[in-house]
């Protein structure tokens, strides 16, 4: 005869991994509007200790937007084709092209790492979170558009301030 051995049931619990401190992320990006549509690369670096952030979006060889700044200084946004040169405390006091509103840059990286933020769907998630988003808002026109983000690269940054040889 045979011994027959019962086991407890186990329980699998879901744990959203850790928003890492720093990243940098690439990104191919397209968007489409009644005015027009286009299609590039997006560079985001996302310091949430210090709020850093750096933001370039390129298409066709030149670089579109350049966005700099960090919680402490406030933030900067280069946009030459349309001559915008605007600083703000805030990232939703700037003119953020092919973004949903955020706050600093803790909003970035819950938009970037979780697929969250107004309007915006993620799809295709892996470890660092979702490979794909599209967001459906508005442009500088108040015009309906949807924008597409692709991560082809992500990257933690590990901090080396702290390590002492």
């Amino acid at each position: 005869m045979a011994a027959v051995i019962f086991l407890p049931p186990v329980i699998i619990e879901y744990v959203q991994p850790k928003t890492p401190q720093t990243f940098r992320a690439l990104y191919d990006w397209g968007f489409a509007s009644p005015s027009g549509e286009g299609k590039g690369t997006l560079v985001v670096l996302v310091g949430l200790s210090d709020g850093k952030i750096i933001i370039e979006l390129h298409a066709l060889g030149e670089r579109l937007m350049l966005l700099q700044g960090d919680k402490d200084n406030g933030y900067r946004i280069q946009i030459p084709r349309n001559n915008i040169d605007k600083r703000s405390h805030s990232l939703s006091g700037l003119p953020i092209p092919f973004l949903p509103e955020l706050n600093d840059s803790h909003g970035l990286a819950r938009l970037l790492t979780e697929g969250i933020g107004p309007g915006v769907k993620a799809s295709r998630k892996d470890k660092n979170g979702p490979k794909q988003l599209r967001w459906d808002g508005k442009d500088d026109r108040n015009e309906s558009c949807t924008v597409w983000l692709k991560r082809t690269r992500f990257e933690v940054i590990q901090d080396n301030s702290t390590n002492t040889k």
